[in-house]
């Protein structure tokens, strides 16, 4: 999100073209309820490779502040609370999974965990194969950026956030990829049981549900993270059962 004060009533929301319409209609409708207060929101689709000149251009030429929505250390701190509620539930959980895109999420929950003194508790981040900017970050032992691709559009931004990488490398002991099928299996068998999950939040569970993504989980306590259920109509009729 790129903002700038209220009082000058100019705001904008960028998003990437290959996020799903329901997304942005969604987007578009909370901005309205902005407009009717005269904050004038304005949601503009950009694709991912012009994404960050576009910001660069709102904050120089516009007077913008840019609200990155993963590299920073407000929205992670967020996140945190999370990990606390986590241990409010299961106070000493052996295995916990998070899904992971630009990292704020699983970065957050990691360390809360961490920092709460769940030392011998295994942290998974769970990434689609499209779109593996943590993964590879690891592997590299830097922030990376790539062109990314998946289902999970939620879960594909174009690089992994410098932040959540250090908060990842220092707290997450290893990052698992899932395919774009096995996201989908998991968003119908989660359905079938009564959840509406969309890809990006299903995808720690597809990990679990893989079954060799994630050693040692019989009768081990593990929490695996579902978040968001943006799903329209028309998106949820392309999965299968």
């Amino acid at each position: 999100m790129v903002e700038e004060e209220v009082e000058e009533a100019c705001h904008c929301v960028l998003r990437p073209t290959f996020r799903p319409v329901c997304k942005l209609v969604r987007v578009q409708l909370w901005s309205d309820g902005w407009q009717d207060e005269e904050f004038g929101v304005e949601v503009e689709r950009v694709p991912t490779s012009c994404l960050m000149k576009v910001v660069d251009s709102c904050v120089r030429n516009d007077d913008m502040t840019f609200l990155h929505s993963y590299d920073d250390l407000d929205l992670i701190a967020g996140h945190a609370s999370l990990g606390l509620e986590v241990l409010e539930a299961v106070p000493d959980p052996d295995v916990v999974v998070v899904c992971c895109g630009g990292g704020g999420l699983l970065a957050g929950v990691a360390a809360a965990l961490r920092l709460s003194g769940s030392s011998r508790t295994r942290i998974y981040g769970v990434e689609p194969e499209g779109a593996c900017t943590m993964y590879q970050s690891f592997l590299e032992e830097r922030p990376v950026a790539m062109e990314t691709k998946s289902i999970a559009s939620g879960l594909a931004p174009p690089s992994a956030g410098s932040l959540p990488y250090q908060l990842c490398r220092r707290h997450v002991d290893q990052i698992v990829l899932v395919s774009d099928e096995e996201i989908r299996a998991a968003v119908s068998a989660l359905y079938r049981s009564g959840l509406v999950v969309e890809p990006s939040g299903a995808a720690a569970f597809a990990a679990v549900l893989a079954g060799d993504r994630i050693p040692d989980l019989a009768g081990r306590s593990v929490v695996c993270i579902l978040s968001g259920g943006n799903m329209g109509k028309d998106e949820l009729a392309r999965f299968p059962d």
